[in-house]
Parts: structure tokens; sequence; C-alpha cells
């Protein structure tokens, strides 16, 4: 698709320029625990301040169902202004206009929580038109909420000037060089606990990728429709008619689907108890499968080697469990070194999949890791973002 950017503004100085940024980020009381998306904002916040413009930050944070103090906007204002080394100010609903009004070429304000007003997530055409007079100028930054038709996401697009944010600009050339028109071979790596969360990703990947790599719980219901007795893992044995589905759809269009053929087991789900290492068919009554095991990922590591293009979303094993990491991090490492030696495009998102590649150690590796979670998912399914649909 084609959207403008930044880089098609011309001269903003004085202008008042709406931005939408994602910055729900984890808080424990006061302190921020994870700043990655106030850093993913300040590209674009300081490039617009830089140039003059009046900048005016739109965002979420939580699911209030009424104002409240808790969920405030108010108490992201000062770890933002730390990352962007510059003053940042805040501006209630209540008398916004006025404070606006108020404002210097250059400076920066963080308005309320948008989900204050109850129109904002119906894209009520009121709360639109309320977000729309602040502002001559509209960028959207924050792919992570472009699958949500919202008032700040989707509906202010179509009412003022749009743009894409340095962030979001990022996130679709990525996407774009990863599904839309990579360079083949392509791999998808796609993990996770269960089948049925994913079905549409799969029943799209088998048409666009050569290699479809399946891991953690999701590879056992595979693995039982291809008659392979899983003992206690967690299976999804209703969904094995459509795992066949898959299979056969896959081998239609000559994808190759990797499930594996050595595994990790145990018979109790926690840290470090007592493992065995071995082929599928050795999977005993009273053991579950935790983890690919390193047979398989050899194989799978030599399956990257001959790629072009990698999409990961979801962990090989339950990675947050020594040792069931093992799988997930080899495998992150030889597409990390696959990258980095500029044989692999590499992009991978989702919550589960960033935090697995940082323990690997190898995110920032990767060509482009996404932070997105319900964004990133819709666009592995092949579904249209209406923020971002509103940009083109």
């Amino acid at each position: 698709m084609t959207f403008k950017t930044l880089d098609d503004l011309g001269d903003i100085r004085g202008k008042r320029v709406l931005v939408r940024e994602d910055l729900n980020v984890p808080m424990d009381g006061a302190k921020v625990t994870d700043d990655t998306r106030l850093r993913a904002a300040a590209p674009t916040l300081s490039e617009l301040s830089d140039k003059g413009a009046i900048v005016l930050v739109l965002a979420h944070f939580g699911r209030p169902k009424a104002p409240t103090p808790e969920l405030s906007l108010a108490q992201i204002v000062r770890p933002l202004a730390d990352v962007l080394g510059r003053e940042v100010r805040y501006i209630d609903w209540e008398g916004d206009k006025e404070a606006v009004a108020t404002l210097q070429p250059g400076d920066i304000a963080v308005l309320e929580n948008t989900r204050f007003f109850g129109g904002e997530e119906k894209n009520d055409p009121a709360v639109v038109q309320r977000f729309a007079a602040l502002g001559d100028i509209y960028v959207n930054d924050a792919f992570s909420a472009a699958h949500r038709a919202h008032a700040s996401t989707e509906g202010l697009a179509h009412v003022l000037p749009a743009y894409a944010g340095r962030s979001m600009q990022a996130e679709l050339e990525a996407l774009e060089k990863a599904l839309g028109k990579p360079e083949h071979p392509v791999a998808a790596v796609v993990g996770g606990a269960k089948v049925s969360t994913k079905l549409d990703v799969l029943k799209h990947l088998v048409a666009k990728v050569d290699h479809l790599i399946i891991g953690g719980g999701m590879a056992n219901t595979f693995l039982a429709a291809r008659g392979v007795d899983v003992g206690k893992s967690l299976c999804e044995h209703d969904l094995t008619g459509t795992a066949l589905e898959i299979l056969d759809a896959a081998d239609k269009a000559n994808c190759i689907v990797h499930l594996p053929y050595d595994v990790v087991v145990a018979k109790e789900f926690r840290a470090n108890p007592p493992t065995r290492t071995v082929n599928v068919h050795e999977v005993a009554a009273d053991e579950m499968i935790l983890d690919v095991g390193p047979a398989a990922v050899e194989a799978l590591g030599d399956a990257l080697k001959t790629c072009r293009t990698l999409v990961w979303n979801g962990p090989l094993g339950a990675f947050e469990i020594p040792p069931f990491d093992a799988a997930t991090v080899a495998l992150a490492r030889t597409a990390a070194a696959l990258t980095t030696a500029g044989q692999l495009v590499s992009v991978a998102g989702g919550g589960d999949t960033v935090a697995a590649l940082n323990h690997a150690g190898v995110a920032d590796q990767f060509s482009f890791v996404s932070t997105a979670g319900g964004a990133f998912l819709e666009w592995m399914e092949g579904k249209e973002l209406p923020g971002v649909k509103a940009l083109g």
C-alpha cells in the first residue's frame, strides 16, 4: 500500500499535529517497568517538535469504564519526558482548547486518555470531531492499535490530512518485506499453546510461505492428527480434523510443514524436572511434550539457511520454564546469525515472541521486532487493519 510519511509534511512550524501513539506501558505503582513503547514514540515526537510543530499526543491507557485517576495519562508524562530528554506537558480534556492555545512551536503535550470518551472505541463521529478540532494534521504512529477502528486510530484519518509516523512507517515497511513482497524462499515459525488461537494465521500462511515451522502446544495437535500418541501433552484433539485440512492445503500449495520428530518430555510441568529426549513415537502415556528436541532444531536451522525471509510468531516450547527454552533459543540464535550475515530478512512479533528473543539475547539482531500483539497477529492472518487502511 502507499501512504504518506513525515517526509511529505512540508513546513509544519506552528501547525498543531495530533499524533496517535501507543503509551499503554506496564507500570508498578508510579514506575514504568518497560519503556519500549515510549522509546518507539520518541523519533516521531522529537522530529515533529524539532520542525516547530505543536505536538499533541493522543493515546489510550488500560480499559477504563469511566474516567479514573489510576488510568490517567498524567502519570506517563514524566517517563515520556525522561525518554525524550525534553519537557512534556499534560492537558486534561477539561479546558483542552484553551490549554492547547497556550502552546508554542516545538512544544509537546500529552492529552488525557482517549478512552475516557465513551465514543472513542465506537468511532463516534462526534468524538472524532472533538479530537480533530484540536489539530491541523493527523499522524498515526501506533501500529499496535491499528487493528481497531477507533476515533483516534481510524476516524481522524478521514477528517484531517493523515500521515504515518516513523514507528508506523518502519513497521509497515518491515511487514511488506516479510509477507507483502518477500524474497523467497520464505519461512514462518508459528508457536504457542493452542491451534484454535492461530487457525486463521496458519490457513493464510500456507499459501504465502515455502516453509511452515509449527511449535509449542500447537505442534502436538498436528502430531496427534498424524496418529502420534502425545501422552498427556497439551493438545486440542477436537481440532485434529482442522489440522489435517491445513496440512492438505499446505501440500497443495507446495508449502513444507515442519513438525518435530524428536521432543523433550517430562512428567510434570515445572522448572528443571527429570526429562527425556525421545522420538515423537516414544512419548509415554504419563509424559508431556514441552520442547522440540535438538535433532529437530538442527534440521530447522538447516532449513532456515536455505531461506531469504523469516516471519516468527510464538515460541517452540514452554520457553518461560527451563530447560524448555532450549529449542527457541537455539533457533532464534541461528536466525539472528543468518540475519547478521545478510542472508536473511527476519521479522518477528507478538508478546511471547519478543520476550523469547530478548531471553535469547538476539532481539536486536533481527531485521525488525514488532511490539504489537493483536495487530501483528491480524496482519499475519491477512486481515486489513483499519488504522493502516485509513492512511492509504
